[in-house]
């Protein structure tokens, strides 16, 4: 009988134990809360995505994307390959996106790092872009590697703001074309994987993201870097993308924005932090209307749905697009019209005017 009686207790006591021992990653409470929701699939204006990757470029694949932009109401995209989108690629891909939909697309152009240690590098590096430049791109793409991964034949770390680069800058310059420059990653991501860290459960979930325990340098030294770098050429325009991973310091932004009129910003990837502190970044935003651009980065058409309702709505507890970049919901900015159509287009239109302004409202 007390047999029986312990085997009837354990089973009414497993349902309790799962319940107890569940890990963070399954941890998902469905809300209670009930409040006014709006879920736009499409942008309140047409909207231009500066910070977007696109590799392949066949008539099939730019007709599903340009079916999706309508659907979207993206007016417009400028293609920023992320690695190895240089000389043939960018006329193949200009040439393409454009006679699909003629000034509804463009591209960026890299850097080719091939052969950085030779003494002619500086030179031809500068040469490369400006004949990409002369092929159609409007832009140049710097993704992380510089400063993080490139390193010299002695296997010296990159930086950020190495000078043999100088002459790709001045090109820049000459022609008015921005750089779009991604450095370093979130700061949580190279301190120490513990109870503080706010990013513990993206390191839990992506290790290999785990810069404190793989590399040799620090979050401060690369963003020191970079601002060097925007410091040192004023006559370039850097897009800082990500806010510069500094959406969590938004008085740092703003005084590195006051400082250097050059420097631009958009807000891929940062919509957690944007949307837990609503206010404060209505107010930035409004306050730096001219300077942010609309950028999405990894492209997600569903994604997108959640950047529309963070900007254009008030609606509270929104869920993140990724639960690992924060354990917070977020909130409606419910940003002016004005400063939403410059975020929007004006300013990528301002910045790209490459692109064809039919179709965007004055």
């Amino acid at each position: 009988m007390r047999h029986y009686l312990s085997l009837a207790l354990a089973a009414a006591l497993a349902p309790l134990a799962v319940a107890q021992s569940i890990s963070i990653e399954e941890f998902n409470p469905k809300s209670t809360l009930r409040v006014p929701e709006h879920k736009p699939t499409r942008a309140k204006f047409p909207f231009i995505d500066i910070h977007t990757h696109h590799r392949d470029v066949t008539p099939d694949r730019i007709k599903r994307l340009i079916a999706d932009m309508d659907g979207l109401n993206m007016g417009a995209l400028v293609n920023s390959p992320v690695g190895g989108g240089h000389g043939k690629w960018v006329a193949n891909a200009n040439a393409a996106m454009q006679a699909a939909a003629p000034g509804r697309f463009a591209v960026m152009t890299n850097i080719d790092y091939a052969g950085l240690d030779d003494p002619d590098y500086p030179t031809r590096a500068a040469a490369q872009v400006e004949a990409d430049i002369k092929a159609g791109a409007v832009g140049l793409k710097v993704w992380k590697h510089l400063g993080m991964m490139l390193k010299d034949g002695q296997s010296q770390r990159i930086k950020v703001d190495d000078p043999r680069f100088d002459g790709v800058w001045a090109v820049c310059a000459k022609y008015k074309i921005p750089v779009l420059i991604h450095t370093a990653d979130p700061a949580g991501l190279f301190q120490p994987m513990d109870k503080d860290n706010e990013r513990w459960l993206e390191l839990k979930l992506r290790a290999n993201r785990n810069q404190s325990e793989q590399t040799n340098f620090t979050w401060d030294q690369l963003i020191a870097e970079q601002h060097s770098l925007f410091a040192r050429h004023p006559q370039t325009i850097f897009i800082n993308a990500h806010f510069g991973w500094l959406a969590n310091d938004l008085d740092r932004l703003g005084a590195l924005l006051d400082r250097l009129p050059n420097v631009y910003t958009e807000i891929g990837a940062i919509t957690s932090d944007l949307g837990r502190q609503p206010r404060a970044a209505k107010r930035f935003l409004t306050k730096y209307q001219d300077r942010v651009l609309f950028g999405k980065d990894t492209y997600n058409v569903s994604e997108y749905h959640v950047y529309f309702r963070l900007l254009e709505t008030d609606d509270e507890y929104v869920d993140p697009i990724r639960k690992y970049h924060g354990i917070w919901k977020l909130y409606g900015l419910d940003l002016d019209d004005a400063v939403l159509k410059k975020l929007y287009y004006k300013n990528a239109l301002r910045l790209f005017p490459t692109l064809s302004k039919a179709g965007f409202p004055e």
